[in-house]
């Protein structure tokens, strides 16, 4: 449920109200249920809230990259043996991942210069 209610928080033109988002989710969902999801994703840093009148109006924190990175942390926070899972995460990247990772964990964009970066 939550990715579903990011998704449409991804799809709106603007801070939109958790009604906005029960909508653009459809089916049988309590307004409730909503609420305490986007809550939950608040709780999370997943989403941000702004107040207007007595609601909130909802934004995602973070791109569709951003918001992946926050799921794969999640996932390795879950996990009793982190080491195993990034070696097992890092045997399995792709040439082109692995020189992303090696350039970021060098210190280098691995896009080109940052900015204010010679």
């Amino acid at each position: 449920m939550e990715a579903q209610v990011l998704t449409a928080l991804h799809h709106a033109p603007e801070p939109v109200s958790a009604a906005w988002v029960q909508e653009r989710l459809g089916g049988d969902l309590a307004y409730t249920t909503v609420m305490t999801i986007l809550s939950r994703l608040h709780a999370k840093k997943a989403v941000t809230r702004e107040r207007s009148g007595r609601a909130y109006l909802w934004t995602p924190a973070a791109d569709e990259a951003g918001l992946a990175a926050l799921r794969m942390r999640r996932v390795l926070d879950g996990e009793p043996d982190r080491d195993a899972v990034l070696t097992s995460f890092v045997s399995a990247l792709s040439a082109h991942d692995e020189q992303v990772l090696r350039a970021l964990l060098d210190g280098a964009d691995p896009g080109g210069p940052a900015p204010g970066r010679d």
